[in-house]
């Protein structure tokens, strides 16, 4: 099994290279056994693409652009999906285990109650998503991840790693984030610091926190 090592984190990641394993090309995501497995699917543009109570297992989802995506109870295991646009996609309900998510645009995304158990994000956009009772249930680790103004709320990212995030405005409402790992990123632009209890940083990032804490309390400093 391949894996990567981030902070104090390691994320166990789908090996789809692996001797003897045999990928077939599937024409669609949707089957009416509820359950695709050992495929790869790709480089297809869609208007929409709506998936409710499927299972993927083991394999690699690429180059994917639809303009409206609707994920209910889709359940992921050993997949991976690269370079591709899930425009407004809204994605609930769902566990994922071994997933690499890797130079995909998911901007404006609405993610509600979802399971997160050894999920590596990378080079993502996540502009303006929203994150609602997400949990990570194992290693999670968001890598080179662009989330501008995106929201967690009512989430558990407990032991999470977030590594060379841009995180301008990123809000961390109430939630868990007991040992989540904010070494590496700049946090002078975040919000919900009170809501931090117990994160990881270095301590030059203190100085960040400082200047986030006085932009959201909006303190006027001076000497008069």
């Amino acid at each position: 099994m391949a894996s990567r090592t981030f902070g104090h984190v390691t994320v166990t990641t789908p090996d789809l290279d692996e001797p003897g394993l045999y990928l077939s090309v599937v024409e669609t995501l949707d089957s009416p056994r509820d359950a695709v497995q050992d495929f790869t699917y790709g480089d297809v543009d869609l208007r929409s693409l709506a998936l409710t109570g499927i299972r993927l297992i083991t394999g690699r989802v690429s180059d994917v652009r639809a303009k409206q995506v609707e994920f209910e109870a889709l359940n992921l295991h050993g997949v991976e999906i690269t370079s591709s646009d899930l425009g407004s996609v809204r994605w609930s309900g769902s566990k994922l285990t071994r997933v690499h998510v890797r130079d995909c645009r998911i901007m404006g995304a609405a993610l509600d109650g979802m399971v997160l158990d050894d999920v590596l994000f990378e080079k993502c956009r996540f502009d303006y998503a929203g994150f609602r009772k997400v949990r990570a249930a194992g290693p999670v680790a968001f890598v080179g991840c662009a989330l501008t103004e995106v929201t967690f709320t009512d989430c558990d990212l407990s032991d999470a790693v977030f590594s060379d995030c841009g995180l301008e405005l990123t809000e961390f409402g109430a939630g868990r984030y007991r040992d989540t790992d904010l070494r590496g990123n700049d946090l002078s632009q975040i919000r919900g610091v009170a809501n931090l209890a117990k994160i990881r940083i270095d301590s030059g990032q203190q100085a960040d926190l400082a200047q986030a804490l006085v932009d959201e309390l909006a303190l006027t400093l001076g000497d008069d």
